[in-house]
């Protein structure tokens, strides 16, 4: 299930692609069969060790292009272990959230990423976002859990403060905003409620196989119910100096 558009976010074979705060895989996954040269890192050493190995079985099934490589390290968001202008694409999905030092977050991947390099950012949208934290404290007060919710206008200016240059936006994930608020109205924790597994269900075959008519449901509820907000920037080169 991804999160980042790629028709508005293009990755072309050979480019240098971190996945920063992976979790799972699923973008580092979506940019190695793209053919890109890539690093998925993240704080979790259990999940950055289903990653490495859900890449190294990609590798061996032949999914990745000639070319394309990808490796999996643990790391800090707060002090990447990779030099300058590492990097001609950033991947930062759903972590802003757990992170009190977003700023900081922020000023290292731009840190890594290449002038003329683009980077997508998404975190939980702010209107179902809110409905979660009503419903349950359960929800967000975890260790590691979500630490504050972003309005749009106030992740575009993060992201405008740390340099760089917004180029596009929209939500996604309508379809899972539904299955969070049954979660939390009865409890996070409680997976066999009836209500829970059967939406759980659906988007399970949602998931799988790709239909028509939910493709097509979720794209017009985005606007109102997207669970996930997404920004698309880029940064900018230096200005020229004249002696």
């Amino acid at each position: 299930m991804l999160t980042v558009d790629f028709s508005r976010f293009p990755i072309a074979p050979g480019d240098r692609v971190l996945d920063l705060g992976c979790g799972q895989g699923r973008h580092a996954f979506e940019t190695y069969r793209r053919g890109a040269r890539v690093v998925a890192l993240d704080r979790n050493g259990e999940d950055v060790r289903h990653t490495a190995r859900w890449l190294a079985a990609m590798r061996a099934a032949g999914e990745a292009p000639a070319g394309a490589t990808a490796s999996a390290v643990e790391g800090d968001a707060l002090a990447l272990p990779f030099p300058d202008e590492s990097f001609d694409a950033l991947v930062v999905s759903e972590i802003m959230e757990h992170v009190p030092d977003d700023k900081g977050l922020l000023a290292e991947a731009v840190r890594v990423l290449r002038p003329g390099g683009r980077i997508a950012v998404t975190v939980p949208r702010y209107g179902p976002e809110r409905v979660c934290w009503a419903l349950s404290d359960a929800y967000h007060q975890v260790e590691g859990g979500h630490i504050r919710i972003y309005r749009a206008d106030e992740l575009l200016t993060r992201i405008r403060e740390s340099g760089l240059r917004p180029y596009g936006s929209h939500h996604a994930h309508a379809l899972h905003s539904p299955y969070w608020w049954l979660k939390c109205a009865v409890g996070v924790d409680n997976e066999k409620a009836l209500p829970v597994r059967a939406y759980h269900k659906l988007l399970v075959w949602d998931i799988m196989k790709r239909p028509l008519a939910t493709r097509a449901a979720e794209r017009a509820l985005n606007p109102l119910l997207g669970k996930s907000l997404v920004v698309y920037a880029t940064k900018p080169h230096a200005p020229e100096q004249h002696g």
